[in-house]
């Protein structure tokens, strides 16, 4: 049975609805998972004729269980009032994000869809009185998390991953933000990640020093002898092979990357301004550290491009591979441990030693 995809519109006057539409373009997309937009058809429908996009039929339905396997399903959930701007960041828009983001959460906890992908919010439009995040993963932590679960943004494709210890905080609280213990939480989560979502055994992680040229020895700070390095020697206790900390332009610029299996960056731009400008157009926004499978594009709202049909679709149709990919990988996982077989010992004391494999 194929899996749910639930999407997002995002801002309905950026340029989700065009690569939402450009992807899901793709009818080989249909044979890996039933894709179910939950927006607007009447908007989408605007934007397929402003841009002179193909035609192609939406399913309209109330519920992902009426959703059809072989078509590209949406949900209406904001009330036909509302209408697009495109290239305007409005109240309008936020709240029409925000509807959307909340009934597809729902439905994604409820298990009526497997996974979730997010077209681009602008964070400044959706906040209100209910809804006071600086972005996706903090919502998604305080939606999501079952047993007190914390979130971690890991951007990636194919050569790298880039995990974040601070998010959308501002750069002058960085400092006073980051702990050792925050630090070691973050490296167990992006390892637990690694191993559970992208399949790899014993990854080898980097882990980025906060001052330039590592601090030098602390001539210009003390955050790596004081919090980073202490952080690294603990998380190497618990059999995690984290190393550094690494100076970040020199990392970077070195190549050193294609040595790891994942960077832990401590700040916003230090890890995903150098993603951005290796990924080019095929990154992928995932949330770890939670129950839920959420993917997005690695890029923003667009609205300079929102009237033009000049957004690539690319990252978006990778964000929907990658939410079927870390789903299954979970799936796989744990059906592996399900049934684990007990210990296998020799019997030293007998002449008939025998070796016990029996499952559970």
């Amino acid at each position: 049975m194929k899996i749910k995809i639930a999407i997002t519109q995002g801002d309905i006057n950026g340029i989700g609805y065009q690569v939402i539409l450009k992807a899901l373009e793709d009818n080989r997309i249909l044979e890996l998972c039933t894709p179910v937009i939950y927006g607007s058809a009447r908007i989408a429908a605007q934007y397929r004729k402003l841009l002179g996009m193909p035609d192609f039929r939406l399913n309209i339905i109330d519920s992902p269980a009426d959703a059809r396997p072989d078509a590209v399903n949406i949900i209406n959930v904001i009330p036909d009032n509302v209408t697009a701007n495109p290239g305007q960041a409005t109240p309008e828009a936020g709240a029409a994000a925000v509807a959307a983001l909340e009934r597809a959460v729902t439905d994604l906890r409820n298990g009526q869809v497997q996974a979730m992908v997010t077209a681009p919010i602008n964070k400044k439009t959706v906040q209100s009185d209910t809804f006071i995040f600086p972005g996706h993963t903090e919502y998604l932590q305080s939606s999501l998390s079952e047993n007190g679960e914390k979130a971690l943004m890991i951007l990636f494709n194919d050569r790298l991953r880039v995990a974040l210890v601070t998010t959308h905080v501002p750069v002058s609280r960085i400092a006073e933000a980051l702990s050792k213990e925050l630090i070691v939480e973050k490296i167990r989560t992006f390892a637990r990640s690694l191993h559970q979502d992208f399949s790899i055994d014993n990854p080898r992680i980097a882990v980025l020093a906060l001052n330039p040229h590592s601090g030098d020895n602390e001539l210009i700070g003390s955050e790596e002898k004081d919090i980073i390095t202490p952080a690294i020697e603990e998380a190497r206790q618990d059999k995690i092979m984290a190393f550094g900390p690494y100076a970040a332009d020199g990392f970077f610029g070195a190549g050193l990357f294609n040595k790891f299996d994942g960077v832990l960056a401590m700040y916003h731009d230090q890890g995903l301004a150098p993603f951005k400008a290796l990924a080019m157009d095929n990154g992928v926004n995932f949330t770890a550290g939670l129950s839920a499978v959420r993917t997005s594009p690695d890029h923003g709202t667009g609205y300079d491009i929102a009237t033009e049909n000049t957004a690539s679709e690319a990252s978006m149709r990778e964000a929907i591979y990658a939410a079927i990919d870390i789903y299954r990988s979970r799936r796989n996982e744990a059906q592996a441990h399900r049934n684990p077989l007990h210990r296998q010992y020799h019997d030293h004391g007998s002449k008939d030693a025998t070796i016990n494999m029996t499952a559970d």
